[in-house]
């Protein structure tokens, strides 16, 4: 019983603000108390290297597995693990610090140009070999390091210089537009072929290329952006009503064509106003009807 009122005592003898004691201060100075391990153990290997490494027992290291850009040491210089891939952080120089070095094929490069809102960018691998090789499996592959990639999956995977020999492929199709009287229009159409593909356009299903002997319209076409491709703009200047339509594009070369299509409307000022506003209320009403809490996965 005595000791029950001494514990109710002392209980009741804290005052009121006081709280109970902190007693992360009892046994340790305030400079140990907000050590921050992680952070300390970072700065402690910066300084200090590979001294924190264990002696190397290569007998000792796990299997690296699933490496499509082939092995590299480790930050220990000790065991092997995957190198990075082209496009992934790396670190630059011969030594794995942080993000790792890169793999076969590759180098760690520092973009000089600045980041999003003038950050530096991180150093990124860069495959050193930039020829196109067309693989057995009949896809073109922009450099070695993508072909060595596939090669992970497709060990039997050969290889010849140059890309492969393919029908056009259309990798930016005209896209669907709708503008003022008097406006500026530009349809954009990009093309990957080998051999190099001739690119048309055309209008409402008629047989006239355009831009015949229109002189509001004008047809622009320009290698790039990149190798084997072919990129063309079809232009209207002071659209009109009559410009309204389809228009499509078509590429073709020595082993087929294909095509794409666009539709252009162009309205007087009364009637943009009214298809910006109910496309303006679609648009919120669309949102306004999505169950933000439905699982997608």
């Amino acid at each position: 019983m005595m000791l029950m009122f001494v514990l109710f005592y002392g209980v009741l003898s804290i005052r009121a603000g006081d709280g109970f004691p902190n007693y992360k201060f009892d046994y340790m100075d305030e400079d140990l108390a907000t050590f921050d391990y992680y952070k300390g153990a970072d700065e402690f290997d910066e300084r200090n290297g590979t001294e924190v490494c264990e002696a190397c027992v290569p007998d000792l290291c796990p299997l690296a597995r699933g490496c499509r850009a082939g092995l590299v040491k480790d930050s220990c210089g000790c065991c092997y693990e995957c190198g990075n891939l082209e496009g992934q952080a790396c670190d630059l120089g011969q030594r794995n610090v942080y993000y790792g070095l890169c793999g076969e094929n590759l180098e760690c490069q520092l973009e000089r140009s600045e980041g999003v809102d003038g950050e530096d960018q991180e150093p990124q691998c860069v495959c050193l070999s930039h020829k196109i090789l067309c693989g057995s499996d009949g896809q073109t592959y922009t450099n070695l390091c993508k072909f060595k990639e596939a090669t992970f999956l497709n060990p039997g995977l050969k290889t010849t210089e140059g890309p492969c020999k393919t029908v056009p492929v259309i990798k930016v199709p005209p896209h669907n537009l709708v503008n003022v009287t008097g406006s500026s229009v530009a349809f954009l159409c990009e093309v990957f072929a080998f051999p190099m593909a001739l690119v048309e356009w055309r209008k409402d299903g008629k047989e006239v290329v355009l831009p015949g002997d229109d002189p509001h319209i004008s047809i622009q076409s320009r290698g790039g952006p990149q190798k084997y491709e072919l990129s063309s703009w079809l232009q209207i200047e002071v659209a009109s009503q009559m410009d309204s339509g389809t228009y499509r594009c078509i590429a073709r070369n020595a082993l087929g064509q294909v095509s794409a299509t666009a539709i252009l409307g162009v309205l007087p000022p009364d009637e943009m106003s009214a298809y910006l506003e109910q496309n303006k209320n679609a648009a919120r009403d669309y949102d306004q009807s999505q169950d933000y809490e439905r699982d997608y996965y």
